[in-house]
């Protein structure tokens, strides 16, 4: 036989681990998992929004592209430089749409064998940020008075929710605590030091409806009531259960 034959199993020979034959502890000796409790809380506050957010849409129709995106932006100019003079930032206002397409015109029962182009629709929207709830309604009325067609949307905001969310932690966690305690007096031990704590928040807001434009009616202050925002926390935590003596 070979040198380079034998090289091989003298190598396997010296790398037999020492661990493979020693025996295997007792299972006397191997620790089983501390027992634990889990449990979840959840708490809620109430806050008072102070900020809004509209969105001012401005929407022209015309033969021709051209045209119809010229009347958009005289209007939509107007609106900003209303806006701007009433006293919102250039930062706080924010183009978030603009589009254009063809309005169609289809009547088979007429001879129409596909589609007829009869002009143009062009929209653009932008997206106020107000820090004083009380000039909402005055800001959609000066906008709808210089062309504005549309209010796409309406939402309110908190500006500071830490301590209100703060205030719903402690609640989740108490409750997260208690229900732990009664657990383990359930199962006839006691309760030891709380382990881990995860949380996670929303933020539900009061449904803004629709907002319906007269543009015939008597002219009158458009009404806005942000109301109130429900915060919901939840609390998950894990706590070290002591049996109690056998």
């Amino acid at each position: 036989m070979s040198r380079a034959a034998l090289i091989p199993m003298f190598a396997f020979t010296l790398c037999t681990p020492l661990a493979a034959q020693q025996p295997a502890p007792p299972t006397s000796m191997m620790r089983e998992p501390a027992p634990e409790i889990i449990t979840t809380g959840s708490g809620e506050a109430h806050v008072t929004p102070d900020r809004a957010t509209i969105a001012i849409g401005v929407r022209t129709q015309a033969a021709t592209a051209a045209k119809a995106s010229a009347e958009n932006a005289r209007k939509q100019q107007a609106v900003i430089d209303t806006l701007r003079a009433l006293g919102i930032p250039a930062n706080r206002i924010s183009t978030v749409n603009y589009s254009v397409f063809p309005e169609q015109s289809y009547h088979p029962d007429q001879g129409d064998k596909e589609p007829k182009i009869v002009g143009y629709n062009v929209d653009n929207t932008v997206q106020v940020e107000v820090e004083k709830i009380d000039r909402v309604g005055a800001l959609i009325d000066a906008a709808i008075a210089k062309g504005a067609n549309g209010i796409n949307s309406l939402q309110f905001s908190a500006s500071n929710t830490d301590s209100a969310r703060r205030s719903a932690l402690a609640d989740a966690l108490a409750g997260a605590r208690g229900d732990a305690e009664a657990l383990a007096r359930a199962a006839g031990g006691t309760l030891g030091p709380m382990i881990e704590a995860n949380t996670s928040s929303a933020v539900m807001p009061r449904p803004v409806m629709g907002m319906t434009m007269r543009m015939n009616a008597e002219p009158a202050p458009t009404p806005i009531s942000p109301g109130e925002q429900t915060l919901y926390v939840n609390v998950t935590t894990r706590w070290r259960f002591t049996p109690g003596s056998k």
